[in-house]
């Protein structure tokens, strides 16, 4: 006996040949429609027994809304997500909002076909292989991509972190003594210390290598601190 199914997917060229691949192998397709503001409730008048939906990112907030809307208005109808290799936080997100079952854009019909039966019956729909998939990203999650500006930032004490902010303000070595209250041969020193600690042969170097990792833009400097000019350093004696 064939399921009254409903396909809505954002691709209706991909909505159509499915649903006339399911009508060929004996099932009553109600429609088949791109997703819209309309689409839950389109799915609510027909009332099928599974409604088959698409997606291309089921990990994006809200992708799931019209799944939350069935099943609060009509909790008897199955609804079963058609979309891409998940992320374990796509599947979660399918089931969470009341999918009864998640079958990848590249299932062979009959998969889909088991899909929907299962999901008739009141089953949880999904294949092994997806689930296996799923929680062998769980156990060994990918590494985050490398953060160059945090990266180098760690490298730096604060003191050196505000040498290289004055250093990209463009601050020669007397204005930045004069700025942190220090000798200039102590600057002199903390400007070769960042520089050896980022790698780079010059402060201009410093500063675009600053600029491009965005490190300046983690680094926490003294709130309201003021550039100082030659005026504002220390004054010679008898000046």
């Amino acid at each position: 006996m064939g399921v009254r199914v409903m396909v809505v997917d954002e691709h209706r060229l991909l909505a159509e040949a499915l649903a006339s691949a399911l009508k060929l192998r004996g099932h009553r397709v109600l429609a088949a429609a791109a997703p819209a503001a309309g689409a839950a409730e389109l799915v609510i008048s027909r009332a099928p027994e599974v409604c088959l939906l698409g997606t291309a990112a089921p990990a994006e907030p809200g992708v799931f809304e019209p799944v939350v809307r069935i099943k609060r208005e009509r909790p008897q109808i199955a609804v079963v997500v058609l979309g891409p290799v998940p992320s374990p936080r796509g599947i979660a997100a399918a089931f969470a909002a009341g999918a009864s079952g998640y079958v990848r854009q590249d299932e062979r019909i009959e998969g889909v076909e088991r899909a929907l039966a299962k999901a008739r019956a009141g089953e949880v729909a999904v294949s092994p292989q997806l689930l296996q998939g799923a929680f062998a990203e769980l156990l060994n999650p990918a590494a985050p991509p490398d953060d160059e500006g945090s990266r180098l930032l760690r490298l730096l004490t604060p003191r050196e972190v505000e040498v290289l902010v004055r250093v990209a303000e463009g601050e020669d070595t007397r204005l930045i003594a004069a700025g942190m209250d220090i000798a200039p041969s102590t600057a002199r020193t903390h400007v070769q210390r960042v520089l050896m600690k980022l790698g780079v042969g010059s402060r201009l170097e410093a500063a675009a290598l600053a600029a491009r990792t965005g490190l300046l833009d983690r680094a926490a400097l003294p709130a309201q601190r003021e550039p100082q000019g030659p005026q504002d350093g220390p004054q010679p004696a008898g000046g």
